[in-house]
């Protein structure tokens, strides 16, 4: 099998992400003394820095994770919810029939400084400023601009020009993009994190009264002002129409992070846990419900998968997104238990055949009757799909070809810690910067049906289903494996690839992350203008012109996306027996590092 790094092996602890500086940082902590928690935090806002294109501090953060002895996976929830205001009604009264992907409409509450806070208060053990300092000397002093920050800057420079001012002011320095590898600073985002910090250390020396005092600046204070302020003023949205924002203080004011148990399914002497049903997290344990049935078919040859194990991989995972489009939502009545259930894999796996799947075929558990969108059954066209504004769009195209993304980060520590999170959300191209924050919100909601009586139908106080889907896996009851990617509605897509490669083919972290991956598009995308194209398979090249054929041949409509263009995978693993660590990264886009000792 070819690779193109070696899977790292130590005893001190691993950090895995999509950027090196970001890993470093994490590693630094953990060098320091600090726990696999206190190294994820200081890696999440590093990110917000580094890939500003793909999470901001505006975004939101999902977590899974295991403590040290202890075998109950848990679900770090820092999704935000819809402002009280948002009702189907008052974007009906809009003339909107879709929430816009993009501008102050499309935002959630800013979820990711109270889930990362919340995170360190209960599980870290360093203080905020130790783990925030990172960030703070990076928007300060700069970073290198990756050449596609600066990509989605020229992308979108127009829109600043003309409608998005603060955003002009900051990403257009001198009135042109930045060039690649320039030494960039966001020199207000460092007085905004300073200003935080101010405001916990003036509660005395307690580490855990600083991070809740700073939790409170943040949603109740200087923070939350200014985002309500701002949200008063109308900007230009992928609606093509300029509309003010449902946003208020009062809405950050009331709402926090939380936990939850994850939701788990066992495969042999497997544990995989995911993020509940207000995420896609589901639709991987689906898939995977649905390929024991056809274990004795899946093979990898040189590392490579089979045609049959992607056809295969690829039929299952369209019968489970299409549950995920009739079934997942925030509404606390998903039929989970029957959807994750090995009786109704058996009964949708009946629906597997020897061809390529041209519908959209959600089941009906427990006798239910799928409900599904208008726009859903309408569809967006190939091309409408790549001309509809991708300002907002934080995912792939249907080629493979990055448009936007979001980011990855696990950590394992020799105590035993692990920890998976995909943080996201308020990218520059999403929403306009708030010139006194230096920073932009987020554009979730735009995941949100403006059609009534559905599981994700829009609703105050209510979470979109998100695609942000990380996973944590245990062996025999040991907490054994953190992993991920960005990608939208890809990412439990290439999560599937990944542990198809480890645990099939047999590949360590690395040689998984490198082999060749592949994606559907024949669901509904999850983000504005929400289209798809039935039968179509993206996969990468280095599967084999043999291989390709064949697929074709089972009617499905393949593009080839290139050697290397699907995926920016992350993981760390622990060995059940001896306790050795490992990690490793995605070389897509020679950006992703994992580091360890």
């Amino acid at each position: 099998m070819f690779t193109t790094r070696p899977e790292l092996v130590g005893t001190h602890g691993m950090v895995a992400s999509t950027h090196w500086l970001a890993s470093s940082a994490g590693m630094a902590v953990l060098e320091d003394g600090g726990n696999a928690f206190d190294a994820a935090v200081a890696v999440g806002f590093v990110l917000q820095v580094v890939e500003p294109h793909l999470n901001g501090p505006g975004g939101e953060v999902p977590a899974v994770f295991v403590v040290a002895g202890e075998s109950t996976p848990r679900v770090l929830c820092g999704q935000g919810v819809a402002p009280a205001a948002a009702t189907i009604a008052r974007y009906r009264d809009l003339g909107l029939d879709l929430v816009p992907g993009s501008g102050l409409l499309a935002a959630t509450v800013p979820g990711a400084w109270d889930g990362w806070l919340t995170l360190l208060r209960d599980h870290g053990t360093k203080s905020l400023r130790d783990v925030l300092g990172y960030a703070i000397g990076y928007a300060r002093d700069g970073f290198p601009l990756l050449p596609r920050v600066v990509t989605t800057i020229e992308a979108v420079a127009d829109l600043f020009r003309g409608h998005w001012a603060s955003s002009a002011a900051l990403w257009l320095p001198g009135g042109a993009p930045p060039e690649p590898g320039e030494r960039f600073r966001n020199p207000k985002l460092a007085d905004t994190w300073e200003w935080l910090l101010a405001a916990g250390e003036a509660a005395g020396s307690d580490r855990e009264a600083q991070i809740e005092a700073a939790r409170r600046a943040w949603s109740q204070g200087f923070v939350a002002a200014q985002v309500e302020e701002f949200c008063r003023t109308a900007f230009r949205d992928d609606s093509g129409r300029d509309h003010a924002g449902l946003l208020t203080g009062q809405d950050m004011a009331g709402w926090q992070a939380s936990y939850e148990d994850a939701v788990t399914v066992d495969f042999g002497d497997w544990t995989v846990a995911k993020v509940g049903a207000w995420s896609q997290g589901p639709v991987l344990l689906q898939q995977l419900l649905l390929l024991e049935g056809f274990a004795d078919r899946l093979s990898y040859e040189g590392g490579v998968p089979t045609a049959e194990t992607v056809h295969l991989a690829v039929e299952c995972a369209k019968l489970a997104f299409a549950d995920r489009e009739a079934w997942y939502g925030d509404d606390g009545d998903v039929p989970l238990d029957v959807l994750l259930s090995r009786e109704y894999a058996e009964a949708r796996r009946a629906l597997v055949g020897e061809e390529a799947s041209l519908e959209l075929r959600p089941g009906a558990p427990g006798g239910r009757t799928a409900a599904m969108a208008r726009h859903v059954l309408r569809g967006a066209s190939a091309e409408e799909q790549e001309a509809a504004g991708a300002i907002g769009e934080p995912t792939v195209s249907r080629t493979g070809a990055v448009k936007g993304d979001t980011v990855h980060v696990d950590v394992v520590d020799r105590w035993g810690n692990l920890v998976s999170a995909t943080p996201s959300g308020g990218w520059l191209q999403s929403s306009p910067t708030i010139p006194s924050l230096g920073f932009c919100l987020g554009s979730r909601a735009q995941m949100f049906w403006l059609d009534e009586g559905l599981p994700n139908s829009l609703a105050p106080g209510k979470r979109p289903r998100i695609t942000l889907s990380p996973s944590l896996a245990l062996r025999g009851g040991e907490p054994a494996l953190a992993f991920g990617t960005p990608g939208g509605d890809q990412q439990d897509q290439w999560q599937l690839g990944f542990w198809l490669a480890h645990t099939v083919g047999g590949l360590n972290l690395q040689e998984a992350i490198d082999s060749p991956m592949w994606h559907s598009n024949a669901f509904p995308s999850s983000f504005y203008p929400r289209g798809w194209t039935p039968g179509e398979l993206v996969v990468e090249s280095r599967l084999g012109e043999a291989a390709i054929g064949a697929l074709r041949e089972r009617g499905h409509a393949v593009l080839d996306a290139g050697p290397w263009t699907l995926g920016r995978m992350s993981a760390v693993g622990r060995d059940v027996r001896g306790g050795l660590l490992r990690g490793a990264a995605n070389p897509r886009g020679n950006q992703g590092y994992a580091v360890g000792r």
